[in-house]
Parts: structure tokens; sequence; C-alpha cells
């Protein structure tokens, strides 16, 4: 038996693959890498780079993945991590510290509460919830367990803190508007027919709470963000980075009125999600109406407020209006920030700051002090519901009436009932965490 082979068989029991240690001494964290095709992987290599850090565990549904990081991490040196098909089994593993969950979207609410009901601290990727009802879950179970969990929305780590501190200080005046740009060139997905479970892969776990489907390789790796079973759209997967950066500058939490309209256009394929959408959202908070409008545009597009991406075709971030000028904040990779100011629009401050929201969580972990983190999920689970009421007005081709203390739609009894899907057993996100 190859040891590749075994490697395969070993995992499809959900077994781990070699005994773990003992927790390490002194101020090591062992962390546990969740679904690390892709960008499970940046959280792989992102780990590896720091000190007292130990990637005790690898999981994930695809076992020629698994494999793969497995021997990527001995390769580079690392300790062989034990490995897991079932993120269940990993959960076991009392020496492991944390989480850091790169899985669909259909599967990071659900997954962070049993991580947090087994004692982890977790990094879940964006978006955290799939739905409304989600959103409030995720929350209430980090306070219930007491749990550092930090949302993937790297911005709030990064050069994004420097340009929310200058518009706090005044430099734009009263902020009254918020664009969000998400400008990504983005092909036709195609047409797949139904097809065999490639081996390896244990789809019943990737389906999880979703309802049963036939595998299809578009509602597989990736293309998934463009089915309501499991993604958001591009509002979800890109657009939520920029969402929350409009809501954090802006200052605001829930919208009181929410209007999108869009479709899909251009390609005949399976995508379901739109390729293109305009959503408008109007915000109330403290008496002050604050609007924040934000595109979703797949195709040939042009550049915007000096955010000028290398990527041809590429306008992603977000841009804010006041009374004194406006300031326009580049997307999470690029990590910059343009200020113009005046009727003549003159230069004003700028910043330049990749910042690493991985380090900033492990700092958090450490110290167990909530407020180290600087994307705590109850700010994350607020920027997501953005997204999902945006979705359900598109759907359903009207406004939303958002009454953030009853938490529904008022008047619409058919938006309100969208806040929720109906779980597949046994993968049901609780009533109760």
């Amino acid at each position: 038996m190859n040891r590749r082979y075994f490697l395969g068989s070993a995992v499809s029991a959900g077994t781990l693959l070699r005994p773990v240690a003992a927790a390490s001494a002194n101020d090591t964290v062992r962390v546990a890498c969740v679904g690390v095709r892709g960008r499970g992987r940046d959280h792989i290599r992102a780990y590896s780079k720091m000190a007292n850090v130990e990637i005790a565990a690898v999981c994930d549904i695809d076992e020629s993945i698994l494999n793969a990081r497995v021997g990527e991490i001995e390769k580079a040196g690392g300790r062989r991590p034990a490995a897991f098909t079932d993120f269940r089994k990993l959960l076991e593993d009392k020496t492991i510290d944390a989480v850091s969950i790169a899985t669909p979207n259909h599967h990071h609410t659900l997954q962070t509460i049993w991580a947090c009901q087994a004692g982890k601290d977790v990094y879940v990727e964006k978006p955290c919830s799939h739905d409304m009802f989600e959103a409030r879950q995720i929350a209430a179970a980090a306070q219930k367990y007491k749990r550092l969990v930090q949302h993937g929305t790297q911005q709030r780590s990064s050069v994004g803190r420097d340009a929310v501190q200058k518009m706090r200080e005044g430099l734009l005046g009263d902020v009254y508007m918020a664009r969000g740009l998400c400008y990504k060139r983005r092909d036709t997905i195609g047409r797949k027919p139904v097809s065999p479970v490639p081996p390896g892969v244990h789809y019943d776990l990737w389906l999880g709470p979703a309802p049963v489907h036939e595998f299809t390789a578009n509602r597989f790796h990736y293309n998934w963000h463009w089915f309501w079973d499991y993604g958001n759209g591009d509002l979800g997967n890109q657009g939520v980075h920029q969402l929350d950066m409009a809501r954090w500058g802006l200052g605001v939490k829930y919208p009181a009125k929410v209007t999108a309209i869009g479709g899909h256009f251009m390609f005949d394929d399976d995508q379901e999600t739109p390729n293109t959408l305009v959503a408008s959202y109007e915000f109330h908070d403290g008496g002050v109406k604050k609007m924040l409008v934000f595109e979703v545009r797949h195709w040939i597009t042009n550049h915007e407020a000096g955010i000028d991406e290398p990527n041809p075709g590429n306008t992603v971030g977000t841009v804010f209006y006041g009374s004194k000028g406006y300031l326009s904040v580049w997307d999470e990779d690029h990590s910059k920030y343009y200020s113009f100011l005046g009727r003549e629009q003159t230069p004003g401050p700028s910043g330049n700051e990749p910042g690493n929201h991985w380090a900033n969580f492990i700092d958090a972990v450490r110290s167990r002090k909530q407020s180290d983190l600087n994307a705590p999920i109850e700010e994350g689970a607020i920027s997501t519901t953005l997204i999902h009421l945006a979705n359900i007005s598109y759907r359903l081709g009207r406004t939303l009436n958002f009454d953030a203390a009853k938490y529904s739609c008022t008047g619409d009894a058919e938006a309100t009932a969208m806040f929720r899907r109906t779980y597949r057993k046994p993968f049901e996100v609780p009533e109760k965490v």
C-alpha cells in the first residue's frame, strides 16, 4: 500500500493520521485549518509564518486536497498535522486551541457554533452566515461560550483602520454617503451536466445543511458561490469586504430601508445569483440619515475614485463622501486609501498598510480579550445582514423596510420568512446555541 493511498483510506473513515501530541508548553497556539483548497491555503501560509503557532490539523472533504496540504506542511518543515474529512471528528481533539474556517458559506455558521461549543476559538471566513437567522446565531454562540471569534473581513486589520480614524477626526466633515464597488471581470461558468462524485470526495459532508442535489462540477469547487443553496453571489463573495468597510466608515449598523435590482446578464449558463446588482441602503442611526449604495458589475468596466488596480477590468473598493471631500479605500489585497479635499479635490492624507488579520486573531487568542479582535463576530454578523437583505429584495423584486429591534421586515411576512432556510439533518443550526 503506497503512502498516498494509505492517507486517503485513513481519512475516509474520519480518523486521525497520527496520535495527537500533548498540548504545547508556553504560548504555542495549536490551530486547525478547515477547508483548505483555495482560501484555506492562504490560512495555512499565514499561520506557518508565525512564531509559536502550530498547524495541528487540517480538514477537507476532498481527500486529494487534504493529502496535498498535509504533504506541503510537512515538506515546508512543519510537524505532520492530523488530517480529517469530518469536522466533527476534529473537534474531539482537546489539544486544538483554535479553528480557522474557509469552507463554503453554507457551512460557516454551523461549524463556528460547533467549534464554540467544543471550546475552540474561531477565525471564520466571510460571510459568516448564509442567511439572516444564522447571523444572529453565530454571534450568540460566541457570546454564550465566551470564545474569541474573528470575522474574515481583513480591512479592519489593515489600512481601513487609518482611513476610518481620519474620517472620525473630521477629515471629510459630515460623511453622509458611501459607495461600494465590486467590479470583477468574471467569465461565464457554462453548463455542466450531472456527473459521478469524484473519487475521494465526501459529498454528503460537503452538502452539509444544504438540500441534496446530484453532483455537478459547477456546484462544487469555487462556482458554488453562484448557487443560492451554498453561496450569496458576488455581493457575499467579494462584496462583503467592501460592504463591511462602507458600514464601518459610515458609523452605522442596520439599515432601515433596502432596495436591490439587477440580474444575470450576458451569459446563458448555470449561475443562479445575479452577476449585476445595485443595492441601496438607508440608515437612520442616531436620527441622522445616511446612504450606502453598492454595485456589483461582472464585465468590462472603468476605474473610479483613484482605485486603479493593476488587474485590467477590476475596480474593487469603497468611496466615502462628506461635506469637505471624498476618500477612496482600495480592496483588501491592495490596502491603500486616498483622499481628495475641497471643491478643487486637492489630494489629502493617504495610506498603504496591508496589516495581518490572522496575526491579530492569534494575539487575541493569547490575550483572551475580546477588545483585541479587530473584526469581532458581532460586527461581521451585522455587515452580513446587509448582504442577505439586498439578496432578498432582489429576489422578491421590492423594497424592504427593516425593523432592527424586531429583526423583521415591516409588513412583509414573505421577506421575513426568507430570513431562514430549511436545514438538512443532522446539519441543523440550532434555535438555542
